[in-house]
């Protein structure tokens, strides 16, 4: 039986007003261009603070390391693949880098007109051409296997690096001289400042492009693999061919921080391609928090400074890092992105000020557990050296032989724990 009223009589039925289900051009200026927009100014801002050359190298590193979590994050957060080999991709664009840069000094063929400016390209074009190889058999397996399998060829790539000394030198790997070649706009790389532009403007072309990738299609499947990847098949795509192809994208943006990294320090070692670097990237997307696109951007600063400043006090810096991730694990697995973001809603949501008050409090107990913690750690770590050095946290000596010190370790940090376990709901993230 067919409707046959007319749509402008009284009889016909109203359709509803249409409703915008997305946001307003205003507002995706607002959460997905003006940021970059601020961060550009920022970073634009920098050398007319006049900072010194350390703040530089510093800064340059934040830059490179940036580059290297978000792309992390393409695997993990987006995608649901947990990788401890992604450091490969950043180490082989990086010696695609140094081997152009020697290709530049020689002046050999086309090379002699590219300016290194522009070197970083190789090394998307390394990590993505080592992504498409890698990620082939690698992608055909998700969850543990996949984790597995980045272990063992991480191992491998390592172990490769050391023994092919003609592709990578060796222990003592490969060094070049960035000034060679073309200038860029009249950069050409020598001083620290202009290294820094070099980064900075690498910085915020990756982090902009990986952003631009996250909502493309393609990144939005691979937010569906990683939540359901049978709903994604069921509806006609392939799981795989889109790890596959998020898998060479990730691997082409590590490897553009490899060849950011290549440049700025002008030597590349096999240790680019070990574990530690793979473990270092994993910490900083997961600290920052991985549903979150600004997450690994603070893992990146944070774990950087955090890893220039800690080394000066402590010998003990990476086991507080052990413990920093352990504790956002099990306390708060959305990172600090996650925290801030739960802050800021819960800030100007009714009944904030008694949910300020209970954060307030646990965050009295964290500073009491990191209290006990520090000295805890400090004082075992000179008692197992047996170098008779003791423990004076502002000329206070707390000697591993007194009672006192033990005291002053374990209540705090009993204390709070017992705050944060009895402030803490229990379903809370």
């Amino acid at each position: 039986m067919t409707d046959t009223t007319a749509p402008g009589s009284a009889a016909a039925p109203q359709r509803p007003a249409t409703t915008e289900l997305g946001p307003t051009p205003a507002q995706r200026f607002t959460n997905r261009v003006l940021p970059f927009i601020v961060g550009a100014a920022v970073v634009a801002a920098i050398p007319f603070m006049d900072p010194s050359r350390t703040a530089y190298t510093l800064l340059n590193i934040i830059g490179i390391n940036i580059v290297f979590a978000l792309s992390y994050n393409m695997l993990l957060g987006y995608a649901g693949l947990l990788s401890f080999g992604h450091a490969v991709y950043f180490g082989l664009g990086g010696y695609a880098v140094m081997h152009t840069m020697g290709a530049i000094e020689n002046e050999w063929g086309l090379f002699a007109y590219f300016p290194p400016f522009f070197l970083p390209v190789i090394g998307f074009l390394g990590g993505a051409f080592a992504g498409a190889v890698i990620g082939w058999p690698s992608c055909r397996r998700s969850g543990i296997p996949f984790a597995m399998i980045s272990l063992g060829i991480a191992q491998l790539i390592f172990f490769a690096g050391l023994i092919f000394v003609s592709v990578f030198g060796g222990e003592e790997g490969i060094s070049g001289d960035r000034t060679y070649g073309p200038e860029f706009l009249g950069i050409f790389l020598g001083p620290i400042n202009e290294v820094y532009i070099f980064i900075a403007f690498w910085t915020v072309v990756g982090s902009a492009l990986i952003f631009a990738f996250t909502r493309t299609p393609l990144g939005r499947m691979s937010e569906a693999v990683r939540d359901n990847p049978e709903r994604v098949e069921f509806v006609g795509y392939d799981p795989q061919t889109i790890r596959y192809m998020v898998f060479i994208a990730s691997g082409g943006f590590a490897g553009l921080a490899g060849g950011m990294a290549a440049v700025n320090f002008e030597i590349f070692t096999p240790e680019a391609l070990s574990l530690i670097p793979s473990g270092i990237v994993l910490l900083m997307a997961y600290i920052g928090g991985i549903r979150y696109f600004a997450g690994p951007i603070l893992g990146a600063i944070l774990l950087t400074l955090g890893q220039s400043s800690l080394s000066d006090f402590s010998e003990a810096w990476l086991l507080y890092l052990g413990i920093l991730f352990i504790a956002v694990v099990m306390y708060a697995p959305s990172g600090l992105a996650g925290m801030i973001v739960a802050f800021a809603r819960g800030a100007t949501s009714p009944g904030a000020f008694g949910r300020l008050a209970r954060w307030a409090a646990m965050s009295g107990g964290a500073a009491l557990m990191l209290a006990g913690t520090i000295v805890l750690v400090e004082v075992l770590i000179r008692r197992s050296n047996g170098f008779g050095e003791v423990f004076e946290p502002y000329g206070y000596p707390l000697p591993h032989d007194s009672v006192m010190t033990w005291v002053i370790a374990i209540v705090p940090l009993a204390a709070g724990f017992a705050i944060i376990r009895a402030l803490a709901p229990k379903d809370d993230a």
